[in-house]
């Protein structure tokens, strides 16, 4: 069903657009890192995990297929100008453009009900997809796709002020317990602060920054992961974590919240501007 609503429409089309270009494939920056660790990468066998992944990724641009056969829940960004209401029109047209593009991309159907286990067909259902709403100057629609695999790999906790030394080794240990499963290298992104709630959104926002930089504490958790000589698929190797990148927020006097989203080598995202 379509909405005869021209930003509603637009809305819909962008969104269809955003989760085509997210499925097929990766950011600039996500190439840029996963070049930059498979020209570092010294181990035998993780060199031909990267050389398989390269080549994954160049098939999908190409013949115009997802990276990969879990093509995740959908999560969705939108920024609103001022001039754009924020209605329930705007979710009902994210959901058009999520089951269209279901069907054209084609996305495989991931959402079910969470106690019968009855899939809904269309990625879509009570909850999903996950909309995230925020100002901005530009009306724009960013899809983050997360499949399961690295979804399932996430971990938070509730350190003590005090813990702010712990930081570090919690997000060693997510990888620790989370191995070859979320398919490694990975990205991970950590939020810092906020509520239990909040620590989990920005850990997630953190996958949306640009991930061929860090800063000096980041790489410092980096480089700790990448210790754990996990490597590429669990295979072992020097790359387990391809970049970390961290979000803060403040927090009760009282709490340290901190959490970790784990994402796998196709760090999937694109984002559209809705024009009408």
């Amino acid at each position: 069903m379509k909405d005869k609503d021209p930003i509603h429409a637009a809305l819909a089309e962008a969104t269809f657009q955003a989760f085509r270009e997210a499925a097929i494939t990766l950011p600039p920056d996500v190439i840029r890192a996963i070049d930059r660790a498979a020209a570092a990468e010294t181990n035998p066998v993780a060199r031909g995990e990267f050389a398989n992944i390269l080549r994954n990724v160049k098939a999908a641009a190409e013949l115009g297929v997802p990276l990969c056969q879990d093509t995740g829940v959908p999560v969705v960004y939108l920024t609103l100008p001022p001039d754009v209401p924020l209605t329930q029109g705007l979710y009902d047209a994210v959901a058009i453009g999520c089951r269209r593009a279901t069907v054209e991309v084609p996305l495989r159907p991931n959402v079910v009900d969470p106690l019968t286990r009855q899939n809904t067909g269309d990625n879509t259902g009570p909850g999903m997809p996950a909309i995230h709403v925020r100002p901005g100057e530009k009306f724009t629609v960013t899809i983050l796709p997360k499949g399961a695999g690295a979804e399932n790999s996430s971990r938070i906790a509730m350190l003590l002020p005090s813990q702010v030394y712990g930081i570090e080794g919690f997000v060693v240990e997510t990888m620790l317990h989370a191995e070859g499963k979320p398919c490694p290298p990975v990205f991970l992104g950590v939020g810092i602060g906020g509520t239990f709630d909040l620590a989990a959104s920005l850990a997630k926002e953190a996958l949306l920054l640009p991930v061929d930089t860090m800063t000096a504490f980041e790489q410092q958790i980096c480089d700790s992961v990448n210790k754990l000589g996990i490597g590429p698929m669990g295979q072992g190797g020097d790359t387990t974590a391809l970049a970390v990148k961290v979000k803060t927020a403040g927090c009760h006097t009282a709490s340290l919240p901190v959490a970790v989203n784990v994402q796998c080598w196709a760090n999937r995202h694109a984002t559209q501007e809705v024009r009408w």
